[in-house]
């Protein structure tokens, strides 16, 4: 982490991050330019490379600070004695909203990222990625997934509900405000529709 960087104000630290996560999750790291990133936080150049060397240097910060940031908000949302698969979805979302209140882009951000090919860049985030990947493993783990593997499909099931919450969230971006809220609704009513189906 660059503690430089936490000496700014919270608004300022917001807005820059802001500014980045959109650009990263939207273009990839490949066609994400530093360029976009200071004309959408309203910086300059100099100011943005003060406090990060490179392309790079931005990226794998946002990595590592998306997957504590998410991590630490799925871990304490989750109600420990829940065993339900679904709730526990249902509960994860609840706490990926209030998290996109604050950064809109944080959780396409992080699918990017799991998606990304250039070398590069997997390679300055393979560790915030296996972290996060486990921590969002930890909370399902305690999932009692009896009532969903008894299903042959369930698996297909609960991967499409995977794409669909990500295509769910481009979705609600192409509108003229990004509303967490509505995101959330609509998140949740393809949960229930797919438990009913399982059941």
């Amino acid at each position: 982490m660059n503690a430089k960087f936490f000496d700014l104000k919270q608004e300022k630290q917001d807005r820059m991050i802001n500014a980045a996560l959109k650009i990263f999750a939207i273009n990839g790291y490949k066609h994400a330019s530093t360029d976009d990133i200071v004309k959408e936080a309203g910086i300059s150049k100099g100011l943005l490379f003060h406090y990060f060397d490179s392309k790079i240097g931005v990226y794998s910060f946002l990595c590592e600070y998306s997957a504590r940031y998410m991590a630490l908000e799925l871990s304490s949302a989750i109600d420990p004695s829940e065993t339900s698969y679904m709730e526990i979805r249902r509960q994860m979302e609840a706490a990926k909203m209030q998290t996109l209140k604050t950064y809109p882009y944080m959780e396409m951000f992080l699918n990017t990222c799991k998606g990304e090919t250039v070398e590069e860049a997997v390679t300055a985030t393979k560790e915030a990625m296996a972290n996060y990947k486990d921590s969002v493993a930890t909370v399902l783990a305690k999932a009692d997934m009896a009532p969903i593997n008894v299903n042959k499909d369930s698996a297909m099931y609960l991967k499409m509900l995977d794409y669909t919450t990500d295509s769910l969230m481009r979705d609600h971006f192409k509108g003229d405000a990004f509303d967490a809220s509505a995101y959330y609704k609509d998140v949740v009513k393809y949960i229930n529709l797919i438990e009913k189906t399982l059941k």
